[in-house]
């Protein structure tokens, strides 16, 4: 029997199960039935669930110190923030919160603060791009690109949205009134659409040329997700601020934008802040986290994960169809996805929907080729009937 919910706000249009257990790529739910799991809460659960090393020390560190709040040095916190300085590839220094819309609420209001301070206030623009979602606060939502999550909030922050993937449209749009420019290297929600070959690096250059802020939002394309630490890496185009979430915390919230130095330097005590971000409890998770995936053979085992599954999805759906990197997957298909979730699910596999109706399959980063072929099969005879 599924919870009774009619104390909840209903904002979500859930799927009739309840998961109660979990165990590297799968779940059970509260009848006992086993499901193979491809969507890893929306790219969250990076090393699968009860990771033996992630549960050891989410307990000891909850027996230990869960929270004191930023007002206090917090020496897991800069721990961490070391570890992902050091990845950055980028003289950084690490903001935390709790999600990856604060992430990106941060960033905004970084860029914001950079053009007032550095600028004198004479960079008021701030571009995004058509298919964008950055989350749900204000300043996230004001970069998100699609009408039916904006509308009912209008009216929102300044920002103007080029064409994804169009350079030309882009150099088009640059002068010397834009602060910052905000882009996904694999844009998630609107259906698992890469960034095409050498669009990040000619922003980079347009940012250079009329100084202006990179940020790339790494929220879920971030910490290996894609078989590179970052995605920016696969075309090398370094940002200037970088935000990430959702795989960092291996399923405790945590969020972090990684800024450079210059832009950091500007954020002095009083600025911006949070109570829970970085606490103890997250961060030590997420060192976790950090010290398994952004390891260089991790990631390339992560790399060829995806490979493995996109090959047998092209086999299901045809070549044209499947897009992605890493293991962050689409399927492009003729209708809404709902109902090749809802099929999927009764027999045993766990996929999730994206927009454009694109299916979405992001599994934990540690899957096993096994699993992965059955997660392949599976969907098969769920698409069969």
């Amino acid at each position: 029997m599924l919870p009774d919910d009619r104390f909840l706000v209903q904002n979500y249009g859930r799927q009739p199960v309840c998961f109660v257990r979990g165990e590297g790529s799968r779940l059970w739910d509260d009848q006992g039935r086993e499901y193979l799991d491809a969507f890893a809460g929306v790219a969250v659960s990076a090393l699968g669930h009860a990771h033996p090393r992630l549960t050891a020390t989410i307990a000891r560190q909850a027996a230990t110190l869960v929270h004191v709040s930023n007002h206090y040095h917090i020496r897991e916190q800069a721990d961490l923030a070391a570890t992902l300085a050091r990845q950055a590839g980028f003289p950084a220094r690490v903001l935390f919160c709790n999600t990856g819309t604060e992430a990106n609420e941060c960033a905004y209001k970084a860029v914001r603060l950079w053009a007032n301070v550095v600028h004198g206030g004479g960079k008021p623009r701030m571009l995004a791009f058509t298919g964008s979602f950055h989350g749900r606060t204000m300043g996230a939502l004001s970069l998100t690109h699609t009408a039916k999550y904006r509308e009912p909030f209008a009216p929102l922050l300044p920002c103007e949205f080029l064409p994804f993937g169009d350079l030309a449209a882009a150099e088009a749009a640059f002068d010397a009134g834009v602060a910052g420019v905000i882009i996904e290297p694999v844009q998630g929600e609107s259906g698992v659409h890469p960034t095409p070959p050498g669009f990040l690096a000619g922003l980079r250059r347009l940012c250079d040329r009329h100084q202006a802020l990179l940020v790339v939002d790494e929220i879920q394309t971030g910490m290996a997700r894609t078989g590179r630490p970052f995605a920016w890496q696969h075309d090398g185009a370094i940002p200037d601020i970088m935000t990430l979430a959702k795989g960092l915390g291996g399923g405790l919230p945590i969020g972090a934008a990684v800024m450079g130095e210059a832009v950091a330097a500007l954020i002095k005590p009083g600025l911006h802040g949070t109570t829970f971000g970085g606490n103890p409890l997250a961060c030590a998770a997420a060192q976790v986290v950090a010290d398994t995936v952004l390891d260089p053979a991790f990631c390339a085992a992560v790399a060829t994960k995806g490979e493995r599954l996109m090959a047998g999805l092209r086999r299901l759906f045809g070549a044209g169809a499947v897009r992605g990197r890493g293991l962050l997957v689409g399927v492009q298909l003729d209708s809404d996805p709902s109902a090749l979730v809802a099929a999927a699910r009764t027999h045993g596999l766990v996929v999730g929907p994206a927009g454009g109706n694109t299916l979405r399959l992001a599994p934990p980063l540690t899957v096993s080729d096994g699993d992965l072929d059955e997660m392949v099969a599976r969907l098969g005879r769920a698409k069969a009937g």
